[in-house]
């Protein structure tokens, strides 16, 4: 009965693209960010892909935007890391350590701060350690799990959206979802 109701939200009709592009805003934005790790670089991803979506797809029926739209999300981080790779390259020199290691200690600053219930921690950990696990995956299992567990897309639709086979899915799917398990169900004892 999950699995239907899972279908059933990512085929769901939309009045307009407006609407379309609320309802999924914040899921994607969470799988860009996981992607390339930096927010003003997310949210231009994310922005550019929405914008691609309204500028070429608007007249096809709503039902096929979902695919459409992470479609174009993928190739807008793969763009993004070949230019960084490149960036990488010729500016070899230069380096963001300085300003990663200020943020780690504003957020260490403000995790002391907090006065936060034992279940609180112990929920917020689950989620930090399953987040350091998902960005450890490989970047096609982790594109693929995303789709299908967070936005519910099928095989067949995330393949077309990850632009490989039925098959790869599968494989990418089922690597990830056993790495997760290993590593977060041994640590936390969850089970996924």
């Amino acid at each position: 009965m999950n699995t239907h109701t899972k279908q059933d939200s990512t085929n769901k009709e939309y009045k307009d693209m407006s609407a379309f592009l609320v309802d999924i805003e914040k899921k994607a934005y969470r799988m860009v960010l996981m992607s390339v790790g930096q927010h003003a670089d997310a949210i231009d991803i994310l922005q550019d892909s929405m914008i691609k979506l309204v500028q070429k797809y608007t007249d096809k029926p709503s039902a096929q935007w979902r695919p459409l739209f992470y479609r174009i999300v993928n190739n807008k981080i793969i763009d993004w890391h070949r230019q960084q790779k490149l960036k990488n390259l010729l500016f070899f020199w230069k380096s963001d350590d300085d300003d990663e290691k200020n943020l780690d200690n504003e957020l260490v600053d403000e995790t002391k701060s907090l006065k936060l219930p034992e279940e609180e921690l112990i929920k917020q950990q689950q989620q930090a350690d399953m987040l350091k696990e998902l960005e450890a995956l490989s970047e096609k299992q982790r594109q693929c799990f995303l789709l299908r567990s967070w936005e519910g897309l099928s095989v067949a639709e995330t393949a077309n959206v990850m632009g490989c086979s039925q098959g790869s899915v599968k494989t990418h799917y089922f690597r990830a979802v056993t790495k997760l398990r290993e590593v977060i169900g041994e640590v936390h004892n969850v089970t996924i």
